[in-house]
This record gives C-alpha cells, sequence and structure tokens, in this order.
C-alpha cells in the first residue's frame, strides 16, 4: 500500500462510501488513510492524505472546499443538490485547486452523457425531450444530478438556458407543449440504485436514450478512477468526461 494513492474519504458510513471502501480495499494502487462521516472534521486527517473524495451531502462543500484549498489537496467530489452559493463555493475553490465535480461516477452514465449531447445536436428542435429518472425511496434530492445534468447538456446542444427552459414534472392543465422546453420527472420508491432515460420524441418516432444501475459498485470504481487520475492536475473545475476523456471522442 506504500505506493498508493492515500484519500481521505468524506461521507464514508452512506452508501456510496461504504461502496468506495469496499472497492478500495480490493486495489493496490488505493490507500484508504482516513474516514470521516456526520459531524468529523476533516482537518484531523486531511494532512496525511494526498486526495479528498467526497460523496457526502452538499451542505458540508463549503467546509470541505475551504480545508482542500488551505492544505493545497485535489478535491473529488460526488455530492449533489448544491445550492447556488455551494457551487459557487466550489467554482472559487477549482481556482486554487484540481476538483473533479461529478454528478455521477459510472462510465455508463458517462457515456451517456455524451451520447445525449450528441443526440440533441443532431436531432435539433423537431425532437421533444423529456428526461425520467428513478432512484430508492431515501434519496435526498430530487430531481437526482445526473438528470440535471442531462437537462444541462441538452440546453447546451440547443442554446438554452436552464432556469428558463426545464420544468420539473407537470400537473394541471397544461398547455401546447413548447418546443424549447425539457422536461424532468424524478420517481422515488423501493431500492433502486439508479435509473436515467432521456426520451427524444419526434414526429411518428422516438428515440429512449437509457442507463441503469444494478450495484453501487460502479460508482465506486469511477471514484477510485477520478480520485488517481486528479493527482497533479492543474487547478481547475473537471468533470468524469474529462476523466473519461470522452471530450476527445467525436
Amino acid at each position: 500500500m506504500q505506493d498508493g494513492i492515500r484519500v481521505l474519504l468524506v461521507g464514508a458510513a452512506g452508501r456510496m462510501g461504504q461502496a468506495i471502501s469496499r472497492a478500495a480495499e480490493t486495489r493496490s494502487d488505493i490507500d484508504l488513510v482516513a474516514r470521516c462521516g456526520r459531524g468529523d472534521s476533516i482537518e484531523q486527517s486531511i494532512e496525511i492524505c494526498d486526495v479528498v473524495v467526497d460523496v457526502s451531502t452538499a451542505d458540508a462543500a463549503e467546509e470541505i472546499c475551504a480545508a482542500c484549498v488551505a492544505h493545497s489537496k485535489p478535491l473529488v467530489t460526488g455530492a449533489t443538490g448544491h445550492s447556488p452559493e455551494q457551487k459557487g463555493a466550489i467554482q472559487r475553490a477549482a481556482k486554487a485547486i484540481p476538483i473533479v465535480l461529478a454528478p455521477n461516477f459510472s462510465v455508463g452514465v458517462n457515456t451517456l452523457f455524451w451520447l445525449t449531447r450528441r443526440a440533441a445536436e443532431l436531432l435539433g428542435d423537431d425532437f421533444d425531450v423529456e428526461i425520467v429518472e428513478a432512484h430508492h425511496r431515501l434519496k435526498k434530492d430530487a430531481p437526482s444530478g445526473t438528470a440535471k445534468r442531462l437537462a444541462e447538456l441538452v440546453c447546451d446542444a440547443r442554446a438554452l438556458h436552464y432556469d428558463k427552459n426545464v420544468v420539473h414534472g407537470r400537473h394541471g392543465r397544461v398547455v401546447d407543449r413548447p418546443s424549447d422546453q425539457v422536461g424532468i420527472h424524478a420517481i422515488r420508491g423501493g431500492d433502486g440504485v439508479g435509473e436515467h432515460t432521456v426520451i427524444f420524441a419526434g414526429a411518428g418516432e422516438r428515440l429512449e436514450l437509457t442507463h441503469r444501475a444494478s450495484s453501487r459498485n460502479t460508482f465506486a470504481i469511477g471514484a477510485l478512477r477520478a480520485a488517481r487520475w486528479i493527482t497533479g492536475r492543474s487547478p481547475l473545475l473537471y468533470t468524469m468526461e474529462d476523466v473519461l476523456e470522452l471530450n476527445s471522442v467525436r
């Protein structure tokens, strides 16, 4: 373990944290030197790590970013549901340290991101876009960070604005659907790990892109891959698409 990347794991007691801990035990290139849970201060352990992996909650974002900047430690964060202020803290921190911000660490989901962007570009405004996501009943935020990222990619491809063009569910009397609208719908129930479907609905045809996760292990593997990748990088805000080099795929 002496040659492994030394990782401080924040959010170790949660589902994702436990999955990352199990995955790290099977890796000779990862040394999980410390774990922090709710109420723990990362200041006690941050000096002995090479990189911080955060899978806690958005509420901890500002504290974690400040500690990483103060100690010049790279950060990989998979927390979702950030407020504008918390997003701002991450963006400011990325001017001083390298940060991977990933709503989803899965290789499959990040391939879905790439496919969604390309489909939105190719199909154009003739196809309406709806995003449906389903997660276990205990998930705290809705819609999921992954669903929001999918909507952002569609908006970017079509020169739309998330705050203006994205709607979260519908109810009551609905007027004709604008062609520049992107819908997101969240399902919560049972113990499902995560499912995301992007629907491109056109006249006489429909294209659906779906990713289903059956195990959190796929997310854990991606998080550790990001931890290795970010070590030694320049300060910047990166995504898993950078880690997987999907941005170079045409």
